[in-house]
């Protein structure tokens, strides 16, 4: 069984027991939340498909910890110029265990 979900903008596939890293929510380490925006739910025999969301659907999840990605650089440059910036950004994530899928 697994589900599509929605969270911060993307779509991710999610199976029970599967550790997942998603952008940063307003939660604390170990809560339990519940995550409600699910747009596909297949148990192996039947796919449920959402419009855009399933209605009664829920992916149950425990929060593991609040971290941060790897970090990504920017490098700008304009050639001839002496022009050269380079900045870093580490984007804030929460990592996720999902616990429960239940369908409609």
């Amino acid at each position: 069984m697994f589900a599509i979900i929605k969270t911060g903008g993307k779509q991710l596939k999610v199976e029970k027991n599967s550790i997942v890293r998603v952008e940063k929510l307003d939660v604390k380490q170990g809560d339990k939340i519940s995550l409600d925006d699910i747009l596909l739910i297949d148990d192996g025999k039947n796919r449920h498909v959402g419009v855009p969301f399933v209605k009664g659907a829920s992916v149950k999840a425990e929060v593991l910890e609040q971290t941060r990605d790897d970090k990504v650089v920017i490098f700008k440059k304009k050639r001839r110029q002496n022009y050269r910036r380079t900045r870093g950004h580490k984007q804030f994530k929460t990592v996720l265990k999902i616990t429960d899928i239940k369908a409609a």
